[in-house]
């Protein structure tokens, strides 16, 4: 059993165990999201040993070079001295303005720096509460460049979202990271088509995403984005959405639901399989897959598979 110092504590890594699950295991707060080698919100770098390939999938091979990897998909083979890759970064601070919820398990969070902020919208930032942290996608745009807007999901178990949910006030100060992440919008392109696919908060990024291209870019190209929950309370921009729909032509809705369906303004099913069912040819098609991980990887392949360029597909997945 491998061994995994950690700052000042070390850790001996179960058999069949991520680097990531025995950090966890032993109370050691670090960054993550989907757990399966996708968002790579959990990326740590290896001081000592070099990790196994198998946990740099998808790494750039600047990183591969340098000993990044990604601890949730790590199963250690040697022992292992281990740091987040901002650990000399200093955090950021801001104050809570606005706290509100847009549905019975989704709350709308908003936070203002002090200092201008450099991020795109879809990228996330890491949130910090004493030693808890998660990583979270931004909805807003950089047009506020002080202020960062956060969908946060409420988990009976989760330790920031109850947190943001009973503790967290108006006013009070909060911690978080310098925007991290590929899955943005992107200038110079704006005739090209855009399909966005997302399930319960994976609306977060593509919100912002889609505001970006709008109100910011004036994107031409048709933008069409299926949004999927299990049931209506889940589809938490419905309203906003339907609303941006009649005041930009290009802009298409399909909210979708895979439970029960009372209201023909909601389309059943699933919304990746929706999506590629009503989009069978995605050549030279922008692509925007954010939720669950399952979801993300499968459509992944799919969009590829119906013609859109690897360079062109961009993924945020996280498990909540």
């Amino acid at each position: 059993m491998a061994r995994i110092k950690f700052k000042d504590q070390t850790v001996i890594a179960e058999n069949n165990e991520t680097v990531l699950q025995s950090l966890l295991r032993s109370n050691i707060q670090v960054p993550y999201g989907c757990q399966q080698g996708v968002c790579q919100s959990c990326l740590m770098r290896s001081l000592d040993n070099t990790p196994p390939s198998s946990s740099q999938t998808g790494l750039k091979e600047t990183q591969q070079k340098q000993n990044y990897f990604l601890p949730c998909i790590c199963l250690p083979e040697n022992d292992m001295t281990v740091a987040l890759p901002n650990a000399e970064k200093t955090w950021l601070e801001a104050e809570v303005i606005e706290k509100k919820a847009l549905s019975i398990n989704v709350i709308l969070l908003k936070i203002k720096s002090k200092e201008p902020l450099t991020f795109f919208a879809g990228q996330f930032v890491n949130l910090r509460n004493n030693d808890v942290i998660r990583s979270y996608s931004i909805a807003n745009t950089p047009n506020l460049s002080h202020e960062l807007a956060f969908h946060i999901r409420i988990l009976p178990d989760g330790k920031f979202s109850r947190f943001v949910a009973d503790d967290l006030e108006i006013g009070m100060p909060l911690s978080f990271s310098h925007a991290q992440g590929s899955c943005h919008y992107l200038e110079g392109k704006s005739e090209q088509p855009l399909l966005l696919i997302g399930t319960g908060t994976g609306l977060a990024p593509l919100y912002g995403i889609l505001k970006d291209a709008l109100l910011t870019h004036k994107h031409q190209g048709e933008i069409h984005l299926f949004h999927g929950s299990r049931d209506e309370s889940g589809l938490y921009l419905e309203e906003k959405l339907t609303a941006l729909t009649q005041n930009y032509p290009n802009f298409h809705y399909t909210p979708c639901l895979s439970g029960e369906v009372n209201n023909e303004k909601y389309t059943k099913g699933r919304a990746n399989e929706i999506a590629l069912k009503q989009f069978p040819k995605l050549k030279d098609w922008c692509v925007y897959l954010c939720g669950q991980p399952e979801m993300v990887l499968q459509t992944k392949r799919a969009t590829y598979l119906l013609g859109a360029s690897l360079k062109d597909i961009y993924i945020d997945a996280f498990s909540s």
